[in-house]
């Protein structure tokens, strides 16, 4: 077959789980559960950081920008999914699989360097309180929010330009989302050279912000450790131990499904991993760092109180 004939890919199908159709059922309603807790959890906090003027601080700046990425990024490939879920006919057109992969690989970018941008406004404020407002202007907090984008979708706009540039012999995609390295299995051509920059691209998104958030988070247990109080100390480090086990969840599948050289064999443990940093991590990051917030649970009673009692 000619070259030509391989390129004319229209649609691909995501035949993700698709070797359980007993499941199918089952997923689709986890899938929505966790969807709609994800929607509500996320807007529910950026309206709460809007509305209460006691969390207009740099902190909650970060966090209502990081529940704005959860929700956009979970929206990318949640409902495709659901529809899928539903659907005999499991295909994404040519051009809405390199859509949702830009929103995608650009959005996941940009969650990895607002975790660290969070990392380090804990850091100054637990390692540094009184240097806190000097160090965390508002020039400082516009940069840290707006360079994670910046970063973020020029990663995945180089991402897409080395993918387009394949030839695509397959259309049967084996993931339940458009994902890079799904694409990749499906060319035709020596892809060596994209999977090299797919690789360099992914490493240096997660180490270096994985790399800021380990060297902060090792201060913050520091100065933790160094707190008088047991009873404080143990407050500290229950909260930022649950901010460690978001991490993880987060960082561990990404790093194992990015981070190898050739993981085509591998497609379907990365199918499997990839649940937790698209669907699972989303939900949780509200939990992780609201729930445990005496700040928020505070300003949740005072807007309820001003509803109740105007």
């Amino acid at each position: 077959m000619s070259e030509s004939n391989f390129s004319e890919v229209m649609l691909f199908i995501l035949s993700g789980f698709a070797d359980h159709p007993e499941l199918q059922v089952s997923l689709f309603l986890l899938f929505l559960f966790i969807y709609i807790f994800t929607v509500l959890g996320n807007l529910g906090l950026i309206m709460l950081i809007r509305t209460d003027s006691q969390l207009h601080t740099p902190m909650y700046f970060f966090l209502s920008n990081l529940a704005f990425t959860d929700i956009f990024y979970s929206s990318t490939v949640t409902p495709t999914t659901l529809v899928s879920f539903q659907s005999n006919q499991k295909t994404i057109s040519f051009v809405g699989c390199f859509v949702q992969m830009y929103f995608f690989v650009g959005l996941v970018c940009s969650e990895c360097f607002l975790l660290a941008s969070v990392a380090y406004d804990h850091y100054i404020a637990i390692c540094n309180p009184l240097l806190y407002s000097a160090v965390m202007s508002q020039k400082v907090c516009s940069w840290l929010g707006v360079m994670p984008y910046v970063t973020g979708f020029t990663n995945s706009l180089i991402s897409i330009c080395e993918i387009t540039s394949l030839v695509f012999c397959n259309s049967s995609i084996d993931h339940f989302f458009c994902d890079t390295r799904a694409l990749l299995a499906l060319s035709c051509m020596d892809a060596s050279s994209t999977e090299i920059v797919i690789f360099v691209l992914a490493g240096f998104t997660l180490m270096s912000s994985l790399l800021i958030i380990t060297i902060t988070y090792s201060a913050i247990i520091l100065a933790i450790l160094r707190i008088r109080s047991a009873m404080g100390r143990q407050k500290a480090f229950s909260t930022h131990a649950s901010h460690l086990l978001g991490l993880t969840i987060f960082y561990g599948p990404l790093i194992f499904t990015y981070l190898q050289p050739d993981n085509t064999s591998f497609l379907t443990q990365a199918q499997v991993a990839s649940v937790f940093y698209t669907i699972v991590i989303p939900m949780l990051n509200p939990l992780i760092y609201s729930l445990r917030n005496k700040d928020v649970k505070n300003a949740f009673l005072r807007v309820i109180h001003r509803k109740l009692f105007p």
